[in-house]
């Protein structure tokens, strides 16, 4: 179950990266809002994630899902290039999340 709570956590930090984007600097409200509310909701989940797996894992798993959606949502939401190399990088961070679940 940890897991499945670790994975939303990491899907709501991609809300709230992506969010970040919006809210213009935290000028416009509902944004701002929504950003803040994905925030407080992503590190509540993942620190009930993390009363049963490792810190190291947990924090890399996380990050790496946000990090995975950030560049996936850039790319169709805001047209930032696709690039072989960046695939490849992201390609990379996935196999890293797959070794370190196997790994625990």
């Amino acid at each position: 179950m940890s897991w499945l709570i670790l994975f939303f956590a990491g899907l709501l930090e991609t809300v709230w990266a992506v969010g970040l984007k919006y809210t213009e600097g935290f000028s416009r409200l509902w944004p701002s809002v929504i950003t803040l509310a994905a925030m407080a909701a992503s590190f509540w989940l993942l620190s009930i994630a993390m009363k049963t797996l490792p810190l190291g894992t947990a924090y890399a798993v996380w990050t790496g899902i946000g990090t995975v959606g950030a560049v996936f949502v850039g790319i169709v939401l805001f047209g930032e290039p696709i690039a072989l190399l960046r695939l490849l990088s992201v390609a990379l961070i996935v196999a890293g999340i797959a070794g370190l679940k196997l790994s625990s």
